[in-house]
C-alpha cells in the first residue's frame, strides 16, 4: 500500500490567482497534468496504478500562498485549501492533503491551520524551505511550530525555488538543478542548529529530496558544529534522525543508499514529485527503491510502513 508523500495538485485558476498577486513563476507549472479535471485525474491514476502507488499526499509548494500582503496570502491559502478539500472529497481513496498556509502572517497562519485541520480534515501542513527570505526556523514562526507540536501534526517542507537566495545559483540557470537540494540542506541545518527537532518532539517534520546534500555532509557537521555553532543543543546526526525525508532522488540509487546509511531506512518516505516527475520518471521514483538492492524489509518500510507512522490516512 505504497503512499507517495511528495505530489502536487494545482489548477490554472489557482495559478492565475498567484500570478495576479505578483508571483512570477507560474507559467512553467501549467500543462503538466497536475490539474483536478476528470481527464487529468484519470491519467494520473493510471500512472499511479502502473507504478503500484495507490495514494498520494498532495501539497502546493513551491506554488505557496506566501505574500507580504496579508490579504493576498489569506485569499490564496483559502483557495488552495478549498481546492484540496474538494479533491480529497471526490477521491478519498486516492488523496490526503497538507494545508497551504498564509505565511509570513502568523495569526492568519494559525487561523487557517485550525480551519484545515479541524474542518477540512487535512493531515498536516506544508511550507517552503524559506519564506520571503526568512528561514522556517526563525523564532517569529515559533507559534506555528508550537501549535503543530501541540496537535502532534506534520510539517512538510519543500524548496522555495529561490536559488537559496544566491545570485550564484539563480542567475546561472541552477535554481532547480542544484538550488533546490541546497535549499533542502540549508533548511534542515537551520532546524538542527535551532534545536527544533528536540524542542518539538510531537511535531513530525518531513524534508524533501533525501534531505538534499545532508547525507553527504552530516559527518562534517558532527565534526564542526562544536566550534562553529556551539549553541546547537545536540549532535546534528542525532537531530537529523528525529525527522523524516522523502525519497525523491531522480532514480539515483547511490543517493538513496547514502540516505539510508546516514539517516536510516526508517526515516525515509516514498516521494515522486508528480507532476515534475511524470511518465517513466514517475515509475522510476518507486522502481528505483524496489530495485536498489536494499533488504526487502527496508524497501517495504520506505514504500509503505514508515508513512503509516507519520500520516493518518
Amino acid at each position: 500500500m505504497a503512499t507517495d508523500i511528495h505530489a502536487h495538485v494545482w489548477t490554472d485558476d489557482y495559478l492565475d490567482l498567484l500570478q495576479g498577486f505578483g508571483k512570477t513563476d507560474t507559467d512553467t507549472q501549467r500543462g503538466l497534468g497536475a490539474g483536478a479535471s476528470d481527464a487529468e485525474m484519470e491519467a494520473r491514476f493510471a500512472l499511479m496504478d502502473q507504478a503500484g502507488i495507490p495514494r498520494q499526499v498532495i501539497s502546493v509548494p513551491p506554488q505557496s500562498p506566501h505574500f507580504a500582503d496579508e490579504g493576498h496570502a489569506v485569499r490564496a491559502a483559502r483557495a488552495a485549501n478549498d481546492l484540496y478539500a474538494e479533491v480529497v472529497r471526490r477521491w478519498p481513496d486516492r488523496f490526503r492533503a497538507f494545508a497551504a498556509l498564509p505565511f509570513p502572517h502568523v495569526d492568519a497562519v494559525l487561523a487557517e491551520l485550525a480551519r484545515c485541520l479541524d474542518e477540512l480534515g487535512m493531515v498536516g501542513a506544508a511550507t517552503t524551505t524559506s519564506i520571503l527570505g526568512r528561514t522556517i526556523a526563525d523564532p517569529v514562526f515559533a507559534p506555528v511550530l508550537d501549535e503543530l507540536d501541540r496537535r502532534g501534526s506534520v510539517l512538510y517542507i519543500h524548496p522555495a525555488g529561490v536559488g537559496a537566495e544566491s545570485a550564484l545559483i539563480a542567475d546561472h540557470h541552477l535554481t532547480w538543478m542544484i538550488g533546490a537540494p541546497i535549499e533542502d540542506t540549508v533548511s534542515v541545518m537551520h532546524l538542527i542548529l535551532a534545536g527544533i527537532p528536540s524542542r518539538y518532539p510531537r511535531l513530525r517534520i518531513v524534508n524533501s529530496h533525501l534531505g538534499g546534500a545532508l547525507p553527504m555532509v552530516l559527518a562534517r557537521a558532527d565534526h564542526q558544529y562544536g566550534w562553529e555553532a556551539p549553541d546547537t543543543p545536540e549532535k546534528p546526526s542525532v537531530a537529523a534522525r528525529r525527522m523524516w525525508y522523502d525519497t525523491v532522488g531522480h532514480g539515483h540509487v547511490p543517493a538513496l543508499i547514502a540516505a539510508v546509511e546516514s539517516l536510516g531506512a526508517d526515516r525515509l518516505l516514498l516521494g515522486t514529485d508528480f507532476p515534475y516527475q511524470a511518465g517513466e520518471q514517475f515509475l522510476d521514483a518507486s522502481g528505483y527503491i524496489r530495485h536498489s538492492g536494499l533488504p526487502g524489509d527496508q524497501v517495504t518500510a520506505i514504500l509503505d510502513s514508515n508513512a503509516q507512522r507519520v500520516i493518518t490516512w
